[in-house]
């Protein structure tokens, strides 16, 4: 079997849970003898498995002509594109920029002439010029799909997708399209971005499998995007399996440290972890709390704490790479995920997989496989609180999670997965 896959972003270079379920379900059908063709739009050399980089890939004359009927070319043979499209964000700030590792938001969009042809200059990133790239992947991607044979083809969450649509158009081949979140989880009802909206739906009714990563996510796509759940295949995502971090060596700041970790975003309920932390120090006044990561709701979240009187009790940490997080996971007594609306929710799995004790929200795909976690509705702020209370004061509880939460690790599996997902190929 052979799969012409693509992602938007890859380890060790990610802002999200995106890149690293690429990561382990790549590995894990690389391991079941899938041949795996993976493109992204700018690769960097130091990843785990060799990639197609898109930014490599010159464009023919005629697409290049296409691509350039507004475009202005300057003495240098660099050619800079207009654009018009709006960014996907609602309300941009720097913390947002800090948070999705925007160094290249200022950076001209360019095509560079060569013989023949052109290669785009992808940033890879999520700024404002994010809808062209997306754009600009879609012109890209039949030249790639021209160049290999495959049998499949895998577009990984709406950046992908229209990627994905002009391979299948070029080939014939079978299309899957894998569910990592929605924009209905990204920004709620009431504030979705039409035009991903638009091309999520486009990519879910053109492909001839879905993959949801939840039972979740699967009733999202089918009741928001009106998509037959014949064509909706579950596949839970999993965890690297004996990789559990080394304990660092981080000051213990608390005898007791609960700990947020996730982008700092309507999606994820940080605002629910600081009225829960309110009513956690009337019965533990010395226990801190980290909120670990960025996003457009983090200025407002440190407004909330400072209005609370909170703010000795609360450690702000930014964004953190994967050595960073091992540190924080050393001094964590209690990990909590109060998401709004989580499509899967990878973070729990690598909590328990460090020996933290998790507590989730019911709007999660992760409560559906684990059950060594504590779970509340993410809206009910005092059972968050009291689920907290009882762990940080009941060690054999907190015990109890960490045993059989890392037993349970051992089924939840990028493996398992990689079955399914080759199963489904096969079908194809």
């Amino acid at each position: 079997m052979k799969v012409l896959m693509f992602g938007w972003e890859f380890p060790p270079h990610i802002s999200g849970g995106l890149g690293t379920a690429c990561m382990g379900l790549s590995k894990a059908l690389i391991d079941a003898h899938v041949s795996l063709l993976f493109v992204v739009p700018k690769a960097y050399g130091d990843e785990a498995i060799d990639l197609i980089n898109a930014s490599e890939v010159i464009i023919g004359e005629e697409t290049l002509s296409l691509i350039l009927e507004e475009a202005t070319v300057e003495e240098s043979k660099v050619i800079t594109i207009s654009s018009g499209l709006k960014p996907y964000t609602y309300e941009e700030s720097l913390q947002t920029c800090e948070a999705w590792n925007w160094e290249y938001i200022s950076s001209p969009r360019i095509v560079k002439v060569l013989s023949g042809g052109a290669r785009y200059a992808f940033s890879g990133k999520y700024g404002p010029s994010l809808m062209e790239e997306v754009a600009r992947y879609a012109d890209v991607a039949p030249v790639i799909g021209s160049q290999y044979s495959y049998d499949v083809i895998h577009a990984h969450d709406w950046l992908t997708f229209p990627a994905g649509i002009e391979v299948k158009r070029l080939s014939g081949k079978p299309l899957v399209v894998h569910i990592h979140a929605t924009e209905f989880d990204r920004a709620g009802d009431a504030h979705i971005n039409e035009e991903v909206f638009a091309i999520e739906k486009r990519g879910m009714e053109e492909a001839d499998a879905v993959v949801a990563v939840s039972q979740w996510t699967k009733d999202i796509v089918v009741q928001k995007y009106h998509i037959d759940p014949a064509k909706v295949k579950v596949v839970h995502n999993g965890i690297v399996q004996g990789e559990e971090p080394a304990k660092a060596s981080l000051p213990k700041i608390s005898d007791s440290v609960v700990t947020f970790l996730g982008r700092i975003t309507h999606q994820k309920g940080p605002q629910y972890f600081i009225e829960a932390a309110r009513q956690i120090l009337d019965y533990f006044p010395d226990v801190h709390f980290i909120m670990a990561g960025s996003g457009d709701l983090l200025p407002a979240m440190v407004d909330r704490v400072a209005q609370l009187k909170l703010s000795t009790r609360f450690h702000f940490t930014g964004f953190l790479k994967s050595d960073q997080i091992e540190q924080v996971w050393s001094v964590t007594d209690v990990y909590i995920m109060p998401s709004v609306s989580e499509p899967f929710g990878i973070t729990p799995l690598e909590a328990s997989q460090a020996g933290v004790p998790v507590i989730i929200s019911n709007q999660s795909g992760v409560a559906e496989v684990m059950d060594h976690a504590v779970k509340v509705d993410f809206w009910d702020i005092a059972a968050l609180a009291n689920a907290i209370i009882s762990i940080l004061k009941h060690k054999g509880l907190s015990e109890s999670l960490k045993v059989n939460a890392k037993k349970e690790l051992k089924t939840l599996t990028w493996r398992r997965a990689a079955t399914q997902l080759n199963q489904l190929y096969h079908e194809l």
